[in-house]
């Protein structure tokens, strides 16, 4: 399937749920005097949807390759903070919630993975290469596709 937009994007999608997550944690009153603290984890959160989105919008695939590893080192922190936050005593009525929260990151660093190295693998250059003539002859092979897969069914009908 292609995406259009970042939005559509499942790891997009994915990685907004791990921010609202770390939002949903940091608005504990244990967080209150904890500023540093909650500032960073909510900001590497935030840096997780911000990197794909910016990597989506850029015009070549070797550019947007660059940002799920960004991002994925974005879930690397998160994961790293919500270790430390297990450690610390005074987040110990927590500690259930900051482990299952861990398993969201990890999720998303592999959704990035798959798709870095799909991308890695790709043929495609990217939206700022495409000309008129590219483009035209990439709906021609769709509409192609289109068509004999119409003909397999017609084909495979049982009268």
């Amino acid at each position: 399937m292609k995406y259009s937009r970042f939005e559509e994007l499942p790891v997009w999608k994915a990685a907004i749920e791990v921010a609202v997550q770390i939002y949903d944690l940091t608005s504990r009153p244990v967080f209150k005097s904890r500023y540093s603290l909650r500032d960073q984890i909510e900001r590497a959160a935030v840096s997780i949807s911000n990197n794909i989105a910016e990597g989506f919008e850029r015009g070549t695939t070797q550019e947007l390759l660059t940002f799920p590893y960004i991002s994925r080192g974005s879930c690397g922190e998160v994961r790293s903070m919500l270790c430390l936050l297990e450690r610390l005593p005074v987040f110990d009525d927590l500690k259930f919630e900051i482990s299952n929260l861990k398993l969201s990151p990890e999720g998303v660093s592999r959704q990035l993975r798959a798709w870095a190295d799909f991308l890695q693998n790709s043929e495609v250059r990217g939206q700022r290469y495409l000309t008129n003539k590219t483009k035209g002859k990439s709906k021609e092979a769709r509409e192609r596709e289109e068509f004999l897969k119409e003909l397999d069914q017609i084909k495979n009908r049982k009268p």
